[in-house]
Parts: structure tokens; sequence; C-alpha cells
């Protein structure tokens, strides 16, 4: 079996899918469904099981012997909470408890990390494990802090000889949008966000630039296709011999201007954009460019085309957001 934490969201779902696709019926998911509409991203597979994730510890006692990979999606994501507490328990303390679990059990481990790891790109965007390297990086918020301290304790860990899955990856997730983030309210992607706006013939309102070497909408981000991500992490499972941290974008940063044109143009409208303030509670925060390096993925064997940024907002907008079911 394959167990996904995080299974019911965005990314993980759409893993989950392409597992289902694999190993029908072999797939469990661990996540908390609540009274959302997360269930829906699950509601076409062929699941084992969906546990809570407090009953995550007895289902690991219990089937632990019966899984083939653990790929843990699961985490507080928005990168607007507050509560580091919560974050810290959630992103970096179960994800350790994992590695240890896996470690012992002999189970390849893929875990989510985050480009928010990178702070404001100062440092660059460059996925070096070298520990000194990591100790530069410096993140904005509690969300990128506690995936970046789970990055470092990782490679601390395996500096000083400590016991690891027999394949580890760690994913520093960029800018992902598609299908199945409609759960996430203010946390969607900006595609998800603008569709309505565009569809309705519409104003789509974008961030002005406060900084003189930025046009308003050419703030940068490396915007990837959340079916590339899922792509990637199925190629790590077929390849058990490569281990590591990696970035996952599409190592080409576009505007946000570029991603409302391509919004419009899906639809087969002409793009109608005004920009509004940064507001101020984030805009000391703000980053105006992502790219991810792709040179360590490349070098590790990746071969496969990232999808351009036109295609893959196609793709979303009329393949699933203008569609009356716009589920995987």
């Amino acid at each position: 079996m394959y167990l996904v934490t995080g299974g019911a969201g965005f990314i993980g779902s759409n893993i989950v899918a392409a597992l289902d696709a694999r190993a029908p019926g072999r797939v469990v998911v661990c996540d908390r469904l609540r009274s959302d509409v997360k269930w829906r991203n699950l509601a076409k597979r062929d699941l084992a099981d969906i546990i809570h994730p407090d009953a995550l510890p007895e289902f690991l006692s219990r089937h632990g012997a019966e899984l083939r990979a653990v790929i843990h999606m699961g985490a507080i994501s928005a990168t607007t909470e507050t509560d580091a507490d919560l974050i810290f328990r959630s992103n970096f303390r179960l994800t350790l408890d994992l590695w240890d679990w896996c470690a012992t059990a002999g189970v390849p481990l893929v875990y989510a990390s985050s480009a928010a790891t990178y702070g404001d790109g100062s440092q660059g965007f460059v996925d070096d494990p070298d520990l000194a390297a990591q100790a530069r990086l410096r993140p904005l918020n509690a969300y990128g802090w506690s995936k970046h301290l789970t990055d470092r304790r990782i490679l601390r860990r395996l500096a000083e000889g400590g016991a690891a899955p027999p394949q580890w990856v760690g994913l520093k997730f960029f800018n992902v949008y598609g299908p199945n983030e409609y759960h996430k309210g203010s946390m969607k992607s900006v595609v998800a966000h603008l569709h309505p706006v565009a569809a309705a013939g519409q104003t789509a309102r974008l961030f002005k630039s406060h900084r003189p070497d930025y046009e308003d909408g050419g703030q940068m981000r490396d915007f990837v296709w959340v079916g590339d991500c899922v792509d990637l992490v199925m190629w790590f499972l077929d390849n058990p011999g490569v281990s590591g941290l990696f970035n996952c974008g599409t190592g080409k940063a576009r505007t946000f201007a570029d991603l409302a044109r391509a919004v419009y143009a899906a639809l087969g409208r002409q793009a109608d954009i005004t920009y509004i303030p940064t507001p101020e509670a984030i805009r000391d925060k703000y980053q105006y460019y992502t790219q991810a390096d792709m040179t360590r993925l490349r070098a590790a064997g990746y071969d496969k085309p990232f999808t351009d940024l036109e295609d893959g907002v196609r793709r979303y907008v009329t393949g699933f957001l203008e569609q009356d079911d716009p589920f995987v």
C-alpha cells in the first residue's frame, strides 16, 4: 500500500489520483476531511482507507509492513497562519516522527518542503544541501521557517550519520496551481482567484509594484502545474536510488501579468487588468521574484519538460474550472 498524508488536500489528492491509477484500492489517505469540500477531492478514488491523523500511529503499528512508500504532504500550509506552536507541531514534529518510523521500517519517504524556505531570495533559489548554505536562508514567515527547520534537521542528522529511510526526497514546491485547490480559500492560486473574474468579463486586480525595478504586475513567480509535481513524485518512486532535497518548479519565472493574460486567453477574452496597492501588512515581506534552480534535479536524471505557463493555465481553465465537475 501507499500512504499519503494530506491526501485530501490540493497536491496530495492529485498524487492520490496518480497512485490510484497505478494501484487501485491500495492507497491510504491520512487527513482531516472536516465539513468542507475536501472530501470531493477524493470522491473518484478507489481507496483502501481514510484515517484521521490522530489514528496514524496505530495504523503504522498495524499495517506498516504493507507500505511501499509514505508520501507526506500533510502540513499547515497557510503562509498567513500565526500560531507558530501549531505550525511547529504539524510541519516539523510530524515530519521528523515519520522520518524516524520510515528509517526503522525501511520504507521510502517523500515529504513536502517549500520554496518559502528561501525567504526573500537574496541567497538565491538553489536546493543546496550543504549545511552552511542552508544556514544562510532566512524564511519570511512561520510556515517557511517550519519547513526550513525540518530540512536543516534532516540534513544535520544525515551529516552526523543518523539513520535514514532507504529513499528520502524533500520537495521544495514553488507556486503550484491546478485542480482540487478549491477548499483553500484565500490561499488558492491566482489562477483560481482570477478565473471567475475573467469569466464574468470583469477587470482583474493585481498588486502594484512598490519597487522601481519592477513594473506593476511585473512581480515574478515560478508557477508550476500540479500535474508536473505529480509526475516528479511518481518518478522518484520509480527511481528508488535517488534521494535528496530538490526544487519542484519550472526553472522559468513569469510575471503575474503574464498569468492574468493567460487566464483571459484561455477564456477567449481580451485581458483587462488594473493594479491596486499591495496591502501594507504584507508589503515589507512581499517577494518580487522566485525561480527554481533545477540543476540538481536534472543532474539526478529527471529529463521530462515542465508545462509552459500558457499551456498549464489553459488546461486548468478549460479542463476543470469551466467544467461542471472541476475535480480530478
